[in-house]
């Protein structure tokens, strides 16, 4: 099978496409290495992987990399709430605009598997969230992506996960996801500010992300045309839960905010019943994910060239 994925030099990209090729695929990667292509360059000695260095918003450059392509895993997309608000041109155009173009443009046989994102339920408060409950996004990403996933339901030949919040290590790393954050933040600053420390949340490793994806490869006609919340009912989690658990395994000093405000106000609690009921569940624990990142932190330096200290 020859696999497309967009964005597949990201954060999920990075661990995605080491285990397609581990699996056999061909997988073209088409990406326009906005945040480097490092983390691929392990894979390159792989005869099946071939690398675009192209814009998704660009309809020219999708003629040419859908060519041949079985499947496409669609990841490209500007992430997260501070990176939409700082460039919103951006983000409309890369996370709706272009997924309306590459749904127009691939055969229509071909499958697209959708990463989208529990952000689409914005702030529900006293309910558990279904794959039924209305969406209500409060940022522009939550927006450009809801808009994006409804686009595509209305097509045929495609699946939808609205991920949890994800976390975990990767080639191609990010600090701004909170996980990732409170642990680099613990270990290395040896402090944490948390606002909003009930505000809860559902959490998925990277490699559980990446593990969906294989099972929609494997079971793509149960799961077909439908959208699906993937993460775990227990890995649901308050912002103060998530900083005591970095506690146990790093010595920091913890405040809780009572003044100022984390600007993102997504507080949700989510089902997971529906792909579980497939045979989908996640593996790894919170606690498997925050060694992981002690670790991590230890390896990563980020240098200020006009500071001593």
């Amino acid at each position: 099978m020859n696999i497309m994925v967009t964005g597949g030099a990201g954060y999920i990209g990075c661990v995605l496409v080491p285990i397609l090729l581990e699996k056999g695929y061909f997988v073209r990667v088409l990406d326009n290495f906005m945040y480097g292509g490092n983390g691929l360059i392990p894979c390159l000695m792989n005869k099946n992987l071939d690398v675009v260095h192209g814009d998704v918003r660009d309809s020219n450059v999708l003629k040419d990399s859908l060519q041949s392509i079985d499947l496409i895993i669609h990841l490209a997309a500007i992430v997260g709430y501070p990176a939409c608000k700082k460039n919103p041109d951006l983000a409309q155009t890369v996370n709706y605009e272009a997924t309306v173009l590459l749904e127009k443009m691939r055969d229509k046989q071909v499958p697209i598997i959708y990463g989208s994102t529990g952000s689409n339920y914005g702030a529900v408060v006293g309910q558990i969230c279904t794959e039924e409950t209305a969406l209500n996004p409060i940022s522009l990403y939550g927006e450009t992506k809801t808009n994006a996933e409804q686009h595509l339901l209305n097509s045929n030949n495609v699946i939808c996960y609205r991920f949890a919040t994800a976390f975990g290590a990767s080639n191609r790393m990010r600090l701004d996801l909170m996980i990732n954050d409170f642990v680099y933040q613990a270990k290395r600053n040896h402090n944490i500010t948390v606002y909003e420390k009930l505000f809860k949340r559902t959490f998925i490793h990277v490699r559980d992300m990446v593990h969906s994806f294989l099972f929609a490869i494997d079971n793509y006609d149960k799961l077909k045309n439908g959208v699906f919340n993937v993460g775990s009912e227990k890995m649901n989690y308050s912002k103060e839960e998530i900083a005591y658990e970095v506690k146990k395994k790093v010595d920091y000093y913890l405040h809780f905010a009572d003044f100022g405000t984390d600007e993102d106000k997504r507080n949700y609690e989510v089902s997971y019943n529906k792909i579980q009921l497939l045979g989908f569940d996640t593996t790894i624990s919170l606690e498997e994910g925050i060694d992981e990142l002690v670790k991590a932190a230890e390896l990563i330096e980020i240098y200020n060239d006009y500071s001593n200290v």
